[in-house]
C-alpha cells in the first residue's frame, strides 16, 4: 500500500524562518557592543553590620563602643557599561524592558575621554574623602573637638587659578577670614563675580604666603577657582570605615550616623531598619546624589521601612517611592539625627512619627 507524503506548508516555512531569524538576532544582540550605560538598583549595605568577608564596616579603637540594633543601610546604584566595556545589545534590551532600570548614553554617565580605571580611581578618592568627613562630623556631634586642615588636592588643566595655587597648598584664610572647612571656602569664592580675584593665604613648603587667585565661571555659573579642595582631620582616636570596593561620596551621611551610633550608648534606631543616601561635608550639610530612584528600590529590597533622602533630591523622589517605604527629607546631619531619634521613639512606643518632613 502506498503512502502520500505532503511537503511542508507555507505556514511551517514561515515558522522555521522566524525561528532562524530569532536565533540570529539573539546571537547578534549577545555579541554587538553599544555605547550605553544601564543603571539600576544596587545592593544596600548595613553600616552597623559586616561586609561580605566578615569584617566590621565601622571599627573604633582606643575608645569605648556600645552594642546596637536595627540597621542603617547605605544604598547604591549598579551601572553596567563604561568607556572600556560597552554593554551588549541584550543588556540594552533587558534594561529598556525593566521598569527599575534606565538606559542612558555613556556620555551622560561618564566624563568625556575618561577611562573606566580613571572613573573608579576618582570614585574611590571620593569615598575616602566622604568617610573622613563623616567620621569628623560624627565625633563632633558627641562633643569631641576635631580640627580640620583644608588642602588643594587637584588643580584642573584649564583652571583659572592654575600656576597661582598648587597641589598640597594648605589654605588657612580667604579674604583675611580663617578657613575652617572646604565648604566655607567654596561659598566665599562663589560670593563674587566670575573673573574677580580672591585673596588666599596658604602654606606651601612650610612657608606662609598670600596669593591673589583669579576665578572663572564654574559649572553652576558662579565664580570658581577650578581646584579641588580636600579636608584632612586630626581625630582624637582611630576610626575606620571599610566599604569594600564601593565608590563615590553618596554614603557620607549614613556613615556619620553609624559612627555616632557605635560611640554613643543605646541603639539610635530603636531597632528600626533605616536606609538613606546623601553626601556630607565638613559643615554637616547633606548634599544631593544621583540615581535616588534606584536607591529607593534597593532600600526596599534590603528590608528597610524608612529612607533618609537629601532635601535637594526631593523632586526626584516624588513618584518613585516603593510601597511600604517612608521617605524623610533631611538637609543637615542634625536633621538626620533628629529623624532617626524620632523613628526610634516611634519604634519603641509602637507609634510611627507622622510629623517628620517628607518629600512632596
Amino acid at each position: 500500500m502506498s503512502q502520500n507524503h505532503r511537503a511542508p506548508g507555507r505556514g511551517t516555512a514561515f515558522v522555521m524562518v522566524g525561528a532562524f531569524l530569532a536565533v540570529l538576532l539573539s546571537a547578534v544582540l549577545a555579541i554587538v557592543r553599544l555605547p550605553y550605560a544601564v543603571i539600576g538598583p544596587g545592593p544596600a549595605f548595613d553600616t552597623l553590620g559586616t561586609m561580605d568577608d566578615g569584617s566590621s564596616l565601622i571599627t573604633v579603637k582606643e575608645q569605648k563602643t556600645y552594642p546596637t540594633s536595627g540597621s542603617l543601610f547605605f544604598t547604591t546604584a549598579s551601572i553596567l557599561g563604561g568607556p572600556d566595556r560597552h554593554v551588549t545589545g541584550w543588556e540594552v534590551v533587558q534594561g529598556a524592558l525593566d521598569p527599575n532600570q534606565d538606559v542612558l548614553p555613556e556620555e551622560q554617565v561618564y566624563p568625556a575621554d575618561a577611562t573606566t580605571k580613571q572613573v573608579e580611581e576618582e570614585q574611590q578618592a571620593q569615598m575616602a574623602g566622604s568617610q573622613q568627613e563623616a567620621i569628623a562630623i560624627a565625633l563632633r556631634s558627641t562633643g569631641e573637638t576635631v580640627p580640620s586642615i583644608v588642602t588643594v588636592s587637584a588643580v584642573g588643566d584649564d583652571a583659572a587659578a592654575k600656576g597661582i595655587l598648587e597641589v598640597d597648598d594648605r589654605v588657612i584664610a580667604v579674604d583675611g577670614h580663617k578657613a575652617s572647612n572646604a565648604a566655607e571656602i567654596v561659598e566665599r569664592v562663589r560670593d563674587r563675580e566670575p573673573g574677580d580675584k580672591v585673596e588666599m593665604t596658604v602654606v606651601r613648603d612650610g612657608a606662609q604666603r598670600t596669593v591673589n587667585a583669579p576665578t572663572a565661571k564654574g559649572s553652576e555659573g558662579q565664580a570658581a577657582l577650578g581646584v579641588l579642595l580636600a579636608s584632612e582631620f586630626d581625630l582624637p582616636y582611630p576610626v575606620t570605615i571599610d566599604a569594600g570596593d564601593v565608590g563615590g561620596p553618596s554614603a557620607g551621611m549614613m556613615f556619620a550616623l553609624a559612627v555616632r551610633d557605635v560611640i554613643t550608648p543605646g541603639a539610635m534606631t530603636g531597632g528600626a531598619a533605616i536606609a538613606g543616601t546623601g553626601t556630607i561635608d565638613d559643615a554637616g550639610a547633606v548634599g544631593p546624589i544621583g540615581s535616588i530612584d534606584h536607591k529607593l528600590v534597593g532600600a526596599k529590597r534590603a528590608g528597610a521601612t524608612w529612607f533618609l533622602a537629601p532635601e535637594s533630591n526631593c523632586d526626584e523622589v516624588v513618584g518613585h517611592v516603593p510601597d511600604g517605604l517612608t521617605v524623610v527629607s533631611v538637609a543637615t546631619f542634625d536633621d538626620a539625627v533628629k529623624a532617626v531619634d524620632a523613628i526610634a521613639a516611634g519604634e519603641t512606643s509602637g507609634t510611627a512619627p507622622s510629623d517628620l518632613p517628607s518629600c512632596g
